[in-house]
Formats: structure tokens, C-alpha cells, sequence
């Protein structure tokens, strides 16, 4: 029998995000054919682009598992889960935005905000599960700790860059 709560757990964040990358594969929008986020200034300790895709999908599977803990332990969309769970799709929804914000608009200044937001949604989320299930509220610790990084180099990248007209 298939779990389809702990499917959909998983994959919904994982898909949505996969998908918003993939509008970012190969955006070459130069004459020089470079694409405009390899022309930005970086800090030096900027991880290797080829960490992003697998911390991304570690923590949408933990945050994926952790929705799943609250909805089995309050037995549903219940009273209990209503909260915490739309908090978890609120920051999720303003976590998948900020791909479009950043590659699409350019706009480092709001994609800076933007993170910002999402950090307080997804600190709000995680205090909120774990008055349901701890364990679910632990599961989304790497991702605060991800998101830390991602929004300490979003605002490097918009400082370094902030002279530039792409930068907004």
C-alpha cells in the first residue's frame, strides 16, 4: 500500500523546486553567451555551484518528511496540523519564489528581502512543528541552517554588485 501522505511529502517540495531550477539551466541572456548570474561578483567563500542542487534536495526531503510528521501526528489537516502546515506551504511558497526574483527580475536588492521573508517564515514554521512533533520541528534545522547561508551570500552578492544597473 502506498503512503501517499509521505509521497506527496517528499515530492511535492522537491518537484516544484527541481523545476524552478530547471527555468534557470542554460539562461544565457548575453551577446557574449554567458548568463547574467556568472558575470556577479562573489564572495571567495561562496560554495561550489555544484553543492546547491544536493543541499536543496536534502533539505526539501527533510522539510518534505517533517510536513509528513505533523500531518500523521495530528491525525490529518486537523485543528492541530491547520497552522503549522500552512506556515510550512507559506514559506514554501516564498522559497520557491525567490528563484524567478533573483534569475528572472535580477533584482539582487529584493531577492535579498525576499530571502529575508522566507527566513522568517521558515523559522515560524519551524517553531510551529515542533509544538506538534519535535522530531518534525529538528528536521527542519539543516534548512534554517542552509537558508543562513543562502541569505548571508544573496546579501554579499547584492553589496558586491549593488553599483551595477542589474543589480536594482
Amino acid at each position: 500500500m502506498v503512503n501517499w501522505a509521505l509521497l506527496a511529502g517528499l515530492l511535492i517540495p522537491n518537484i516544484v523546486g527541481w523545476l524552478g531550477t530547471l527555468t534557470m539551466i542554460g539562461q544565457v541572456d548575453r551577446k557574449d553567451g554567458q548568463a547574467w548570474c556568472q558575470l556577479l561578483k562573489k564572495p571567495t567563500w561562496k560554495p561550489p555551484t555544484w553543492i546547491f542542487g544536493p543541499m536543496w534536495t536534502t533539505v526539501y526531503f527533510l522539510m518534505g518528511y517533517a510536513s509528513y510528521l505533523v500531518f500523521e501526528t495530528a491525525c490529518g489537516f486537523t485543528q492541530q496540523a491547520i497552522i503549522p502546515l500552512s506556515l510550512y506551504g507559506g514559506q514554501l511558497i516564498l522559497n520557491w519564489t525567490w528563484t524567478p526574483v533573483f534569475f528572472g527580475l535580477h533584482n539582487l536588492k529584493l531577492s535579498f528581502f525576499h530571502i529575508l521573508a522566507v527566513d522568517a517564515a521558515a523559522v515560524a514554521s519551524t517553531i510551529s512543528f515542533m509544538f506538534v512533533n519535535s522530531t518534525a520541528g529538528y528536521l527542519m534545522l539543516p534548512y534554517l541552517g542552509w537558508l543562513g547561508v543562502v541569505s548571508f551570500l544573496s546579501y554579499n552578492v547584492w553589496q558586491f554588485n549593488k553599483d551595477d544597473i542589474t543589480s536594482a
